[in-house]
């Protein structure tokens, strides 16, 4: 493409500060006990957001946010009121969210001078409706394609798990899994198109939820697959992906106390558990015989739609030929200012026919129809969120001689999480690694509109995974 070269590189490794020794995000209190400790007195939401801003502010967060507004959080914790379901409390937002007023970059360069939204994407004015105190916007992978979490505009925030290796957080919402783990937000809202929720959320020890993409207004997103693109978001907890699903998706949550023991699971034999590394597969089977051990009845499956997948993306799939579709205009002006990487695989949309196009969504439709048919007789499935722990940062840095590690490494970590996405489903990842192991991620999914019993069993098989 005319005009297309590399831009000057902001070098992930130069200089990466130490990591400063961080808590477990599990040790930090979730969303849900902070609101019972509002209500009952014993703190307020000034202090809260003070904590958060403390975080926002740390080494930790060198490179998690795009641009803060501590100020108008202030403001709004202050007007919130504690039976508010957020209550004042901090949230941030991913980078491709219109916030009124503010322009909308996606994590680029190339809409850093864009023309300021004029109102809130529906998803964050939902949050702030709830008592939410915007702490800011946070960084991600430019234009969300990629499930790695490197920008090389901004610099690329670091996986706090590791204090003497610098990691990948994972992507595309990097930033709004490190606000997270960090204490910085109690809530990251994210988009998720074939993994970028669940992603980070593995690779940084906290919770992932992906819901049926149509349950959660999307406008005011900057696009990716308007197919696949899903907004969502990561907490420190499921009830606290409970309470922030009901306020995304205007709707009450019904959770069935079914007993784990009757409930239908499953384990899919074919592609999830392949490749695993020595940590993840110890951690899943380590999850998988305390849940045996607790009574739960697990399956072993085969799922042949899987090995339908290949032929039916073979043309380039959903993301790369809608993104190509917004795209066209601004790499014809701005091609150089793009991640090289990211352009690389837009640019193969150029390619898709129109009547590949349509095959792809007859295809997708008629697969859809055998996986849920292959899924019913379960009531979730479980799989390692991804098959790996997050990698160094200077394997997969920006550079070209590290371009095929790089993409080898986002295609394992996107794997398993783009199934679901294709599915049309719902996913939630919760932590499943032991203390002091990497963070390892186990993901509850199924077929869409089954977000309630995902959401049901994953708290309970948190409970069990907490309790060991």
């Amino acid at each position: 493409m005319p005009g297309w070269c590399r831009p000057p590189v902001v070098p992930d490794l130069d200089p990466v500060p130490p990591m400063p020794s961080m808590p477990e995000p599990a040790a930090l209190p979730d969303l849900v006990t902070t609101r019972e400790a509002l209500q009952a007195g014993r703190t307020d939401a000034r202090t809260e957001l003070e904590r958060a801003i403390a975080a926002a502010e740390s080494p930790a967060n060198a490179r998690t946010f795009l641009h803060t507004d501590f100020d108008g959080a202030r403001a709004a914790a202050a007007a919130a009121r504690t039976e508010q379901p957020l209550a004042g409390l901090a949230v941030s937002v991913k980078d491709l969210f219109d916030i009124a007023g503010q322009p909308t970059p996606a994590g680029s360069v190339v809409l850093a001078h864009s023309p300021a939204a004029r109102s809130h994407a529906p998803a964050v004015a939902r949050l702030l409706a709830a008592g939410g105190a915007l702490i800011g916007r946070t960084n991600m992978t430019e234009f969300a394609f990629s499930g790695v979490g490197v920008n090389p505009h901004h610099g690329t925030p670091v996986n706090v798990a590791d204090a003497r290796t610098p990691r990948v957080p994972g992507g595309s919402s990097s930033g709004a899994a490190i606000s997270v783990a960090t204490g910085a937000a109690f809530v990251g809202l994210g988009s998720d198109t074939g993994g970028s929720i669940r992603i980070p959320a593995a690779l940084n020890g906290i919770v992932g939820f992906k819901n049926t993409a149509r349950l959660v207004p999307t406008a005011g997103a900057v696009p990716l697959s308007t197919t696949l693109d899903t907004a969502c978001a990561m907490t420190r907890s499921v009830r606290d992906a409970v309470l922030v699903h009901e306020i995304l998706a205007d709707r009450r949550v019904q959770l069935a106390p079914t007993p784990l023991a009757q409930r239908r699971l499953a384990v899919v034999k074919d592609l999830f558990l392949d490749g695993l590394d020595a940590t993840v597969a110890a951690a899943f089977d380590r999850t998988l015989r305390q849940l045996r051990a607790g009574g739960a009845v697990i399956d072993e499956i085969a799922l042949p739609p899987l090995a339908d997948l290949p032929a039916i993306n073979a043309t380039g799939g959903f993301s790369a030929a809608e993104a190509y579709a917004w795209h066209r205009l601004p790499l014809e002006r701005s091609a150089a200012g793009y991640d090289p990487r990211v352009a690389q695989r837009i640019l193969k949309g150029a390619a898709m026919k129109a009547y590949e196009y349509i095959d792809l969504v007859h295809a997708r439709a008629a697969w859809i129809g055998r996986m849920e048919a292959a899924l019913a007789p379960y009531d979730a499935i479980l799989s390692p969120t991804v098959p790996i722990v997050a990698p160094p940062l200077a394997d997969v840095a920006p550079g070209e001689d590290r371009d095929a590690e790089f993409f080898r490494v986002n295609a394992l970590l996107l794997r398993n999480p783009s199934v679901v996405n294709m599915l049309d489903g719902c996913a939630i990842s919760i932590p499943c690694h032991a203390p002091g192991e990497l963070p390892v991620g186990l993901m509850l999914w199924h077929a869409a509109l089954r977000d309630d019993a995902v959401l049901a069993i994953a708290a309970q098989v948190e409970q069990m995974l907490r309790n060991r």
